[in-house]
């Protein structure tokens, strides 16, 4: 009993040592594997893989991304930043190589030059830099059965071109477009990897932006020298709006309702209107300015140009309305004095005909015939139909006019008629602004 024991340990023992001597044997293979396929005079690296089941049909290369961060999104310079991980895989069956039994999955290169590699490049790039550190972030892997995998981690600086129609209301669609240089479609055609070809990290944030989808299509290009393939992806950025509210809308609006103040201030507060007018003015152009100068400066209107537009028209209109002002209480001073002297000249003519009828009144020769044909000034009978005339003439009345009334110049009159339709033509205008642009359906232009 113990002998069997003993037997079937001792065996153990060798089965291990055995396994261990073979996969030890079995890694020192890969040098040799590599000699083998990609030894001199066996792979020729300029020579592209043949097609599908070894016919002179087209290479078939597939790509699949992995968005790793979406650092900036520029609106002056209409471009974005990306970094992501870029993998290519396609089948050369010259690399095919014994597994030993599966337990060699792959052979993992560094080389790129050593294989063929497909000519791909990114079409609408502007600047885009490897990752070296600590290492080359890439590498190669070949399968047994010839399917050959590249991957490598790069950074690109893409252009973007946006339709600033409706900023900061807008959605931009920014795209990633890859081609292939040399190779026509003849020779060589991207697809997209079957199930899931691209993926984004998970907690991707964006200071301005949210990512609310992308999508996958085929972009192929015809030139004088071919069709060539290429493969696009459409990420689909909304724009947060509340940064905008709170640095833009909400001042804005504030700036507005100050210039109002003017409306409640006495007309003779002359240095007080004229810089509270003069220094909102000054504020909205400030602003606008600021706005404009991170933007790109394109030939149609946008959305925050109409906003900021009709804001500062309103502040230029109180400070017109007070020139207005003070043009009518001017005018009223002098209409008040050209009534004082018509109310002076006519006591004056009142009193010189009073002296007048008293001297007729003395004159017995004259009294006798003129009297039947001549009536007094102050005749009951002349006033009566005096104030009947003037009652019929007067316009009949309204709550308007009663109200106006009240103001007796007409200076105050339009300090208070801009209290009220500068605030009702300011939300008139907040309304039709709101419901163009806010409340519109998804891809319309303004």
């Amino acid at each position: 009993m113990h002998l069997h024991t003993l037997f079937v340990i001792v065996l153990h023992v060798l089965h291990f040592s055995f396994c261990a001597n073979v996969k030890v044997n079995f890694r020192e293979k890969e040098k040799e594997i590599l000699d083998q396929i990609l030894g001199p005079g066996r792979y020729d690296a300029r020579i592209r893989p043949a097609g599908v089941n070894g016919t002179d049909g087209p290479a078939i290369v597939r790509i699949n991304l992995f968005v790793r961060s979406i650092a900036t999104i520029s609106d002056i310079k209409m471009e974005y930043s990306v970094q992501l991980t870029f993998r290519e895989q396609w089948l050369d069956e010259r690399l095919k190589f014994n597994d030993f039994g599966g337990r060699l999955k792959y052979l993992t290169l560094t080389e790129g030059n050593r294989v063929w590699m497909p000519d791909l490049f990114f079409s609408n790039e502007k600047e885009g830099h490897f990752h070296n550190i600590i290492l080359p972030n890439v590498y190669i892997r070949i399968f047994p059965y010839g399917s050959v995998l590249y991957s490598i981690r790069i950074s690109l600086t893409l252009s973007c071109p946006m339709n600033l129609k409706l900023y900061p209301l807008d959605r931009q669609i920014c795209s990633l477009r890859m081609a292939s240089y040399g190779w026509t479609t003849d020779d060589l055609v991207f697809l997209w990897k079957e199930g899931d070809p691209v993926q984004v990290v998970k907690n991707l944030h964006l200071p301005r932006f949210t990512l609310e989808k992308f999508l996958t299509d085929y972009c192929n290009s015809k030139t004088n020298t071919g069709e060539y393939s290429c493969l696009k992806v459409d990420l689909l950025f909304k724009r947060e709006f509340s940064y905008y509210l709170i640095q833009i809308y909400i001042p804005c609006c504030m700036l507005v309702i100050v210039s109002w103040v003017s409306f409640w201030l006495d007309q003779g507060a002359v240095p007080a209107r004229v810089s509270l007018g003069v220094t909102t003015l000054l504020t909205m152009a400030t602003q606008t300015s600021g706005i404009n100068a991170s933007l790109p400066p394109v030939s149609y209107t946008k959305a925050i140009d109409v906003w900021t537009g009709v804001c500062l028209t309103f502040v230029f209109g109180a400070l017109l309305e007070f020139a207005l002002v003070n043009y009518a209480s001017r005018s009223d001073m002098h209409r008040e004095n050209m009534k004082k002297q018509r109310r002076q000249c006519e006591l004056e003519h009142a009193q010189s005909m009073d002296a007048t009828s008293d001297l007729l009144d003395t004159d017995s020769n004259a009294t006798f015939a003129m009297k039947p044909l001549v009536r007094h000034p102050a005749d009951p009978m002349s006033l009566e139909k005096a104030r009947q005339c003037e009652i019929h003439m007067q316009p009949r009345p309204n709550c308007c006019r009663t109200w106006l009334s009240k103001f007796p110049t007409r200076s105050k009159r339009i300090d208070v008629i801009s209290r009220i339709t500068f605030p009702l033509v300011f939300a008139l205008f907040n309304v039709i602004y709101w419901s163009t642009y806010l409340f519109r359906e998804d891809g319309e232009d303004s």
